[in-house]
């Protein structure tokens, strides 16, 4: 009996179709592959088909797919891997969907940036909540893309009167000076990672008007020394190769009204000792301040391609055998 077919519908009611389904159905074809039930979206239901126990995870991952499909959440197969996986819980029961405090409203570009892992709603609550945050953790966990959301949600709203983002160029592998160009030429493919993050969250108009009157700063950490930065949303991206000097540096520019993020990851440090990094030295020195926050991500924040999530752990395997 454990193998009778059962049918399920659900109402797609005020659910919008294309963000439900996915380009050429690859949002119905993921739930379909990974819960092995039959799918198929006609008029106003989307019908399950399979096993009863297969039908009953697929309900609940079609609902929380539904749902998102209502408020014209971006959804992707790789998000409907993510609700099968952790079904939608943080481990306690209690739902992961977004609340208003963790939902980034970005005016412009009608968009709505939200965490898709419990750590990432955490992270974004400890920077609503802290003016130093340290988010630490693989590559592919939205550590920088939502520190740069929260920067023009800040801005949008009048929080802030300006963003500072800053990197470290450091030559991991190769060097700057045969890059061809000028200086500024030579460092802006160290940068590019946040003209792409920005170009996300602002009409491209306002992000070169923003530049131009230096609203927006984009720059090498080093631009950073001697200055003050008041009423400014700061970000460092790749601290882990920032050496202690420039980490402290940074640290000490912060003036009134403003807020640093930090990110990094630990296992990308290109400096020629692992020591040198500023970010392993203030885990030590920096934690238990009070308005100074730590979060750590881990592969199971990973929101790029699936198969990101499964390199990093390999790499950790591998690192574990040395």
């Amino acid at each position: 009996m454990s193998d009778e077919t059962v049918t399920h519908r659900l109402s797609t009611d005020g659910a919008d179709l294309l963000t439900l389904a996915g380009v050429n159905d690859a949002n119905l074809i993921q739930l379909s592959r990974m819960t092995g039930t039959k799918v198929s979206l006609r008029g106003d239901a989307l019908t399950l088909s399979g096993t009863a126990a297969s039908v009953e995870r697929a309900t609940a991952v079609a609902q929380r797919m539904l749902d998102a499909a209502r408020q014209l959440l971006p959804l992707g197969p790789d998000d409907i891997v993510r609700l099968g996986e952790d079904g939608g819980t943080d481990g306690n029961g209690n739902g992961t969907g977004p609340s208003d405090e963790t939902r980034i409203v970005l005016p412009g570009v009608r968009r709505i940036i939200q965490p898709k892992t419990p750590g990432q709603a955490a992270y974004l609550n400890l920077i609503t909540e802290n003016d130093i945050v340290v988010g630490i953790g693989p590559a592919g966990t939205g550590k920088t893309y939502l520190a740069v959301a929260m920067a023009v949600e800040a801005l949008a709203r009048k929080r802030v009167r300006r963003i500072v983002l800053a990197r470290p160029a450091v030559e991991a592998g190769e060097s700057l000076g045969f890059l061809p160009g000028d200086l500024q030429a030579k460092v802006d493919p160290y940068l590019r990672p946040l003209y792409d993050a920005l170009d996300d969250m602002m009409p491209p108009e306002r992000i070169m008007k923003a530049l131009e009157t230096r609203v927006i700063e984009i720059a090498p950490l080093a631009y950073m020394r001697g200055r003050t930065l008041a009423d400014a949303f700061v970000i460092l991206d790749e601290s882990q190769n920032a050496t202690s000097a420039q980490m402290k540096m940074f640290l000490t520019r912060l003036g009134v009204n403003s807020k640093a993020v930090i990110t990094g990851d630990k296992t990308q440090i290109d400096l020629p000792s692992r020591e040198q990094s500023g970010l392993i030295e203030i885990e030590r020195i920096l934690k238990g301040i009070d308005g100074i926050g730590f979060h750590y991500l881990t592969d199971a924040d990973v929101i790029r391609h699936r198969l990101v999530r499964d390199i990093i752990r390999a790499y950790a395997r591998d690192a574990g055998t040395d």
